[in-house]
């Protein structure tokens, strides 16, 4: 798959390579940090959230690191990706993400490509590919949009099958805890009483 780079220019606007790109610090790093994606996944998955956890990463450090909350926060927008572009946004005092890699769990939604976009992320590297939701290669590629003025690189699959096992097992946990409680309704009000 070739995979396009931005490269700013100085009339503030984003031109375009379509120069094929390998990660820059190869497969180890992307792996170190989709571990340290996984681990968040796994803190949101113990607080009864789909397991997704996101990185943003700059000159090798962990800049922001977020887990899913639509639950907890019941904010249809609490996904992992766009926690921590906003943490990281935040902490780094810009909105310009132009030096970042977002390392996340599962390929980012439209909401969280487009987001990428916006904050002009320099890569995104996800671990499984989302066949119902994914918009950076599976049903579509916000990263190179025609027309968008920014694009910038994806490398998916990274530990793809462990990013997959996390999600799989947390719907089948849930599948089996919706049939338990509708095989054991809690008494009724009037049997309490």
């Amino acid at each position: 798959m070739q995979q396009m780079v931005s490269v700013s220019g100085d009339s503030g606007g984003d031109a375009v390579s379509d120069a094929p790109l390998a990660a820059p610090d190869g497969g180890a790093v992307d792996l170190t940090f989709m571990h340290a994606a996984r681990a968040e996944a796994a803190l949101a998955a113990a607080a009864g959230e789909v397991p997704v956890g996101a990185l943003v990463v700059r000159g090798g450090e962990v800049v922001a690191r977020a887990g899913n909350r639509r639950e907890r926060d019941q904010d249809p927008c609490g996904h992992a990706e766009l926690i921590a572009i906003r943490a990281a946004a935040q902490a780094l005092g810009t909105w310009r993400l132009d030096e970042c890699v977002v390392y996340v769990t599962l390929e980012p939604c439209p909401m969280c490509a487009g987001a990428m976009v916006l904050a002009r992320v320099q890569r995104c590297v996800f671990g499984c590919a989302d066949p119902k939701g994914g918009f950076l290669g599976t049903l579509a590629d916000l990263s190179r949009f025609p027309g968008l003025n920014h694009h910038f690189v994806v490398t998916g699959g990274v530990d793809a099958d462990a990013c997959q096992a996390q999600l799989r097992s947390f719907f089948r946990d849930l599948r089996v805890a919706k049939r338990r409680a509708a095989q054991h309704p809690p008494p009724s009000s009037d049997e309490q009483g």
